[in-house]
């Protein structure tokens, strides 16, 4: 882990809280900073008629980014903790206070949105845009965790990003390492969608083949992290989350063979996201190492 900040955004709603909590842990294991951003910004569509009203908005925000502040010293005593206010969406805000942060965390969902809202806007928004590592952790506690991580691996360069990501923070947890590589026979599919002439023995060697060459030259630096390996015939989003319920975290690269360049979040990505089994860290294929952060 190198020694750049973790930034999180924080609106005080529950999710916020639970994502605070989750990166003042993280930050505590890495021995890093813990920056809390909050973002506020003019409700109406109407510029404010004097700047009285504009400074109580803004006002409001620090009191909230005061809270964050305090609820993260509270979480790890002793933790250095930076707050940072900014004019803006929480995405931009975030987004724009990124540039020395190894890591960025947002909620599941903030103080918008409606009751049932499975997933905010920033938590799609900031993994997508982002050119580091994200964590959206979700809204409610789920089961007991596991010293387990699952990692998702296609053969990708996004996805050797993710296990690497993967090792390291098992490194740190002294957690094992669950690789998973699911495949899928078109040739299995119901009905007319059905391709015919497939091999699905032939699809099945593929998948394994590159996720060989994948793992084999990261496994290399690893040697003192546990690892297991599961090879699976199912759709991969459900595969993950399957596999992820009652691990600490679920990692995958931003998008995985198959997607097009333009593509900001792939398929996969998007499903286990909106089905938050677990903290889920989206990796994306190149990190800026620290001195380019600067």
């Amino acid at each position: 882990m190198d020694g750049r900040e973790v930034l999180v955004g924080f609106d005080a709603s529950p999710a916020a809280e639970r994502a605070l909590r989750w990166a003042a842990v993280e930050a505590s294991r890495r021995g890093v900073p813990l920056r809390v951003c909050h973002a506020w910004n003019w409700p109406y569509p109407q510029r404010p008629a004097d700047g009285d009203a504009k400074q109580i908005v803004r006002g409001m925000g620090a009191l909230t980014l005061d809270d964050g502040v305090k609820l993260a010293r509270e979480t790890v005593p002793g933790l250095d903790v930076r707050p940072v206010l900014l004019d803006g969406t929480p995405s931009a805000a975030l987004l724009a206070a990124s540039a020395d942060a190894a890591l960025i965390v947002v909620g599941a969902r903030g103080t918008g949105g409606f009751d049932k809202l499975p997933l905010g806007s920033a938590a799609v928004h900031v993994p997508a845009h982002a050119d580091r590592p994200v964590v959206v952790v979700p809204a409610h506690e789920g089961s007991v965790r596991a010293k387990r991580i699952v990692v998702g691996i296609d053969g990708s360069a996004a996805s050797v990003a993710a296990l690497r990501f993967a090792l390291a923070e098992a490194r740190l947890l002294g957690a094992v390492v669950t690789l998973v590589c699911a495949w899928w026979d078109p040739g299995a599919l119901p009905g007319p969608d059905r391709l015919p002439f497939t091999d699905p023995q032939a699809v099945k060697e593929q998948a394994k083949a590159r996720f060989t060459s994948a793992v084999g030259p990261c496994l290399v630096d690893y040697p003192d992290v546990a690892v297991e390996e599961r090879f699976v015939r199912e759709r991969a989003g459900r595969v993950l989350a399957d596999n992820a319920r009652e691990a600490m975290l679920l990692v995958v690269g931003d998008r995985g063979i198959g997607s097009s360049p333009a593509t900001l979040l792939g398929a996969v990505t998007r499903a286990v996201l909106h089905e938050l089994p677990c903290p889920v860290a989206v990796v994306h294929e190149r990190d800026p190492k620290p001195e380019e952060s600067s």
